[in-house]
């Protein structure tokens, strides 16, 4: 069961504290306020590396489109979820696996997201799916899975100052 550990370790205030080679876990409620405490947590907690900025921007913006996808579409209809952020330095990159007790995704696989050309106005952009574009774009080893009482997704995201995929 993916959730049962974390329930006991629900520990969304304490100082995060990254040291490479080191795993870290976060645990927080699906709320809006929840992901941006916890992006900041984790943006702090990264800060003494000196990651190149290009690697630390995408690490949030990866990690914000799956955080906020969970809370708005795996948690639409319930309360009282929980997220469980995973993060591992290696390899020049930081492995994630998020979990989380709400519903599987769209056709139980992940969605390959729509992409925007230099012609398009923002004005005439569609609402939803370019979250999972900019996903694919600048993680790699994206892979998920639906187990009996959740999701698990995890990816690795290059925190070099070029992407590799």
């Amino acid at each position: 069961m993916y959730l049962e550990p974390i329930r006991a370790a629900y520990a969304l205030h304490t100082p995060l504290h990254i040291a490479r080679d080191y795993d870290v876990r976060l645990v927080l409620p699906a709320t809006e306020n929840a992901v941006r405490r916890s992006l900041e947590t984790i943006k702090t907690g990264l800060a003494h590396f000196d990651f190149p900025p290009e690697g630390m921007a995408n690490l949030e913006i990866v990690l914000a489109e799956v955080l906020n996808n969970i809370v708005e579409h795996a948690y639409a209809d319930r309360t009282g979820g929980l997220i469980e952020i995973s993060l591992s330095y290696r390899d020049s990159g930081l492995w994630c696996t998020v979990l989380d007790g709400g519903v599987s995704m769209p056709e139980g696989g992940l969605p390959m997201g729509q992409t925007v050309t230099d012609k398009t106005q923002i004005a005439d952009l569609p609402e939803g799916g370019f979250g999972w574009f900019l996903i694919r774009s600048l993680a790699d080893h994206l892979a998920y899975e639906r187990g009996e009482s959740g999701n698990c997704l995890s990816f690795r995201v290059s925190l070099d100052a070029t992407h590799s995929s």
